[in-house]
């Protein structure tokens, strides 16, 4: 599957961000982890093009997206899908029925819009 994004990239799936690798860089990474920084310092490490995740709610102090704040930081596309549109943790379901809820200016820049479905975001 590729990224129907300004730049079309490979979209590799995973429902934890600890699965991420150097071999994810230059991809769409959609995971079922929340956005918080602890999960974001895995997609610094690998860098990828644009990282996909659940804002687990978002909680005090914006605890579920902070992490897409270090991302811009660090030069990452990032945004989350609403909790209300797919499972934490579940990978599959950010994809087929997440709906994206905060994005970062890095992936604004890419195309991605608040409102959107992710699986408009990744087409085939």
């Amino acid at each position: 599957m590729t990224c129907a994004l300004i730049v079309h990239a490979p979209v590799h799936v995973m429902d934890s961000i600890a699965a991420i690798s150097a071999n994810d860089s230059d991809c769409v990474v959609v995971t079922g982890s929340h956005g918080g920084l602890s999960a974001a310092q895995y997609a610094v490490a690998a860098r990828p093009l644009l990282c996909v995740f659940n804002d687990a709610g978002v909680g005090k102090d914006n605890a579920g997206i902070a992490g897409l704040v270090l991302l811009e930081q660090n030069g990452i596309a990032a945004c989350a899908v609403s909790h209300m549109s797919a499972r934490i943790g579940v990978a599959s379901s950010t994809l087929e029925s997440g709906v994206v809820s905060h994005a970062n200016p890095r992936a604004a820049a890419l195309g991605v819009i608040i409102g959107q479905r992710i699986r408009q975001v990744c087409a085939s």
